[in-house]
């Protein structure tokens, strides 16, 4: 199945260098126009230039492509909007949202500063937001849209020195969940992506050997797919060196322990039981959860 992206309008975040310059890069070459987004700032944030992502755009122009730069921060919702009238007026739509921009303040949790913790939510969780709420009433008024959100595994699974960086991806993975229930009447699928990819912000944390491995070229495929006419919805796409893997966050089938002063030390002993991964599902929704623990109330209940 070939994946074409002709008459498609893509923004990309964070696409002046790394993963985000291989993402619109690559829908550029399928047919999609693309706005380049990219502060231009250091790995940590600081600083900012339009030129990393007009050289992105030259890029794409060279190639017969159509793209356009912007240098917004994803933290300023009015610079965000501004930007996503910016694809409007050129284009007439945006059906491609990619949410990539990111920064690291890497840190063990008893050393670093809040600030730190904070601007880290604030460009990776926020800046998602923005973007999604800036392009959201126009994807519901045209019943089409693809989102793709930048996790990663060390949110899904946690990475030392990485409390800030982790707790903002996994939140990423929540706010998915949800805008791909509320987007599906209009057709608006939404997916995260778990790159493992050797960028700027990998620098000096791998080997030569395996950052050679892990080009961002091979994260792009994941990528491509979530932002197609036929991509999946709620799902978490883990990729790296041509590999592919899927996260899921699931639900044990767990115990019935029951109530009173004494259901504490029950659960204290049934704990491994309750943890047991036989038999686990993956909820569609969080009422999934109430549901199983009431009915199970209510079968002993009645028995």
């Amino acid at each position: 199945m070939e994946l074409d992206f002709k008459g498609r309008v893509a923004i990309v975040t964070g696409a002046g260098g790394g993963l985000g310059r291989e993402h619109a890069l690559a829908l550029a070459a399928r047919g999609a126009k693309v706005l380049v987004n990219d502060l231009g700032g250091a790995r940590d944030g600081s600083g900012g230039s339009v030129s990393a992502a007009q050289a992105v755009v030259d890029e794409i122009v060279a190639a017969g492509g159509e793209a356009l730069a912007n240098g917004a921060s994803v933290t300023d919702y009015d610079a965000v909007t501004a930007m996503v009238r910016q694809a409007v007026d050129a284009w007439g739509r945006v059906d491609i949202l990619v949410n990539n921009a990111g920064i690291l303040r890497d840190k063990s949790f008893a050393k670093m500063e809040l600030a730190d913790f904070r601007l880290v939510l604030d460009v990776h969780l926020m800046g998602a937001v923005h973007c999604c709420k800036a392009v959201w009433p126009l994807m519901n008024e045209q019943k089409y849209g693809r989102i793709v959100m930048t996790s990663s595994s060390s949110g899904l699974y946690g990475n030392f020195g990485q409390s800030n960086y982790g707790a903002a991806k996994m939140a990423l993975v929540g706010l998915m969940q949800t805008l791909s229930i509320e987007g599906a009447k209009n057709d608006i699928r939404v997916n995260c992506l778990a790159p493992t990819a050797a960028t700027r912000m990998t620098e000096g944390l791998m080997s030569e050997e395996v950052l050679r491995a892990l080009d961002p070229k091979a994260v792009v495929p994941a990528m491509l797919v979530m932002a197609s006419e036929e991509a999946p919805t709620r799902a978490i796409l883990c990729a790296g060196a041509g590999s592919f893997e899927a996260a899921h966050i699931t639900l044990t089938q767990g115990q019935w322990i029951g109530t009173g002063d004494e259901a504490a030390e029950r659960l204290a002993e049934q704990l491994d039981a309750v943890r047991a991964r036989d038999g686990e599902t993956v909820p569609q929704s969080g009422s999934e959860q109430g549901r199983l623990e009431a009915g199970r109330a209510l079968q002993r209940q009645q028995s």
